[in-house]
């Protein structure tokens, strides 16, 4: 795993405030969301849906950065501030999917190592 990918000091003040388990289950649960955030975004796109595009983003954004992934969360902030100017082509959005799956696999490995 990168050190890029998760902030390793980030997780780890993350786990000694809430707990290793309540982590395990808040990682869990964004592996779950973050998908659909990620087709939301898609779809807001096609749709000119400016607003849901900025809201997406914003919930991709904030939930990365809680978990230390600083690239999907600076990633999402450009897209959320850019809204579908910056998202003109669904090029910055397969780049947003590709880190998402790199974060996610560092996120399992946290979680289950």
């Amino acid at each position: 795993m990168s050190n890029s990918t998760v902030d390793l000091a980030t997780f780890s003040e993350l786990q000694d405030a809430a707990g290793a388990d309540f982590v395990k289950e808040l990682v869990q649960t964004f592996l779950e969301e973050a998908p659909a955030m990620l087709q939301e975004l898609r779809d807001a796109l096609a749709a000119g849906d400016a607003d849901t595009f900025r809201r997406a983003a914003h919930s991709l954004k904030s939930n990365s950065l809680t978990f230390g992934a600083l690239t999907l969360g600076a990633m999402a902030r450009e897209q959320e501030l850019g809204g579908l100017a910056a998202a003109q082509s669904s090029d910055a959005l397969d780049a947003l999917a590709q880190e998402y799956d790199r974060v996610a696999t560092a996120l399992q490995e946290l979680t289950h190592g």
